[in-house]
């Protein structure tokens, strides 16, 4: 029996799939095999040694000490794709709305209010100052290629714009799905010369932060608009600021304000709600527990920001899994001490990812409750070793 614990509000469609006999969802154990959260922060939390694994309902794994875990053995899942449609619609909407002046327009109109008879006559002489421009035609440059990126630029395309991507790590599914007409920017300084609007879709990384900074805005169009709702730290904010009151950036929309962003001129300010949709939480949450569900019961991993993804055909064999420093002979260790037990191995599959490796092995042979308690102390008695278990 598995013990699931979450410490966020998590969609019930979600919690569903642990509605097995192998599981059971307690909140209040502190004995939990793995726990399922949103953003809640685990930065200040100690968690028992008994979780083996933790799954973000989204992206962004800030609120969790990554590090800290993978040093500890504990695989930290996320979402990648799951909220990528609401985000997505959120970039066109808020790209086309910010074009046509719309969020301006509106609170203006609003302000009207208890004039009385006078709005229509104020409307047809006030809608002057909110003329905009259509996104038709226009360059739309995007940064990143992921699950999101991708979408926006097919969605884009579709929408009669022409379109330049960059993205140095794009994966061969995400190439497969994106769209041939997207043109291809071999670096950021030509994406940065070409768009008359720009949205960006990348990890926060010591790469990536501060990377719309005076340099980058030197290099842009005047007047081109800056979508953000990747992470708000991806902005140098005194830049900007600078850049939005000289015309440079002509508007700049974020999904992350703070004091400094709403005292700028020009900003559409949007409160979180790039991912806060009915559909995108649900999906997230499905996910989330299907990833720890099948680790938890095979050892396969799928996703994870930390531990190398692995997967192996469960048969219902008795499996060992193992988590280990990523030097030689490891693997040639384990399998001597199965050898030692006379166990046959029937598969097995060895990935690595940085200074960790992650070790499946299925055995032929099937033995009782001592052994397996001998197998796991005695594998992890090799140097270099992290976490054991046997499914």
């Amino acid at each position: 029996m598995y013990t699931i614990k979450t410490l966020n509000n998590i969609a019930q469609c979600g919690l569903d799939v642990f509605h097995t006999d192998q599981f059971t969802i307690d909140n209040d154990s502190n004995q939990a095999d793995a726990i399922v959260l949103r953003s809640f922060n685990l930065h200040d939390v100690e968690i028992n040694s008994t979780v083996k694994a933790v799954a973000r309902a989204g992206a962004g794994v800030n609120n969790i000490p990554v590090p800290a875990y993978t040093e500890r053995g504990i695989v930290v899942f996320n979402t990648p794709g799951a909220n990528a449609n609401a985000v997505k619609e959120m970039v066109l909407t808020t790209l086309m709305a910010s074009s046509r002046n719309l969020f301006a327009g509106v609170a203006w109109t609003k302000s009207l209010q208890g004039k009385g008879k006078e709005i229509p006559k104020l409307v047809e002489a006030g809608k002057k100052q909110f003329v905009g421009n259509e996104i038709k035609g226009k360059t739309l440059g995007v940064i990143g290629l992921g699950a999101v990126g991708a979408r926006v630029a097919n969605d884009a395309l579709n929408l009669d714009m022409d379109v330049i991507g960059y993205d140095p790590f794009i994966s061969v599914d995400t190439a497969w799905n994106l769209s041939r007409n997207v043109q291809r920017a071999f670096n950021l300084d030509q994406l940065f010369e070409n768009s008359d609007y720009i949205t960006v879709h990348v990890p926060l990384t010591d790469d990536t932060k501060g990377m719309f900074n005076d340099q980058a805005f030197r290099i842009m169009k005047d007047g081109v608009h800056i979508l953000n709702f990747s992470r708000g730290e991806l902005v140098n904010e005194l830049d900007m600021a600078i850049a939005l009151e000289s015309g440079k950036v002509g508007k700049y929309i974020t999904d992350f304000p703070n004091e400094n962003i709403l005292k700028m001129n020009n900003t559409v300010a949007i409160p979180h709600l790039g991912a806060s949709t009915k559909e995108s939480e649900e999906n997230c949450a499905i996910m989330a527990a299907r990833q720890i569900k099948d680790f938890l019961e095979t050892g396969n991993i799928r996703n994870s920001v930390n531990f190398p993804n692995a997967s192996l055909p469960y048969t219902g064999k008795q499996r060992v899994t193992a988590y280990h420093k990523n030097v030689p002979n490891m693997v040639g260790q384990i399998t001597s001490v199965l050898s030692n037990y006379h166990l046959n191995i029937a598969d097995m599959v060895n990935r690595s990812r940085g200074d960790y490796a992650y070790t499946m092995i299925d055995v032929d042979n099937q033995f009782n409750g001592d052994i397996t308690t001998k197998l796991e102390e005695e594998i992890q008695q090799i140097p270099g070793m992290v976490t054991v278990r046997i499914i």
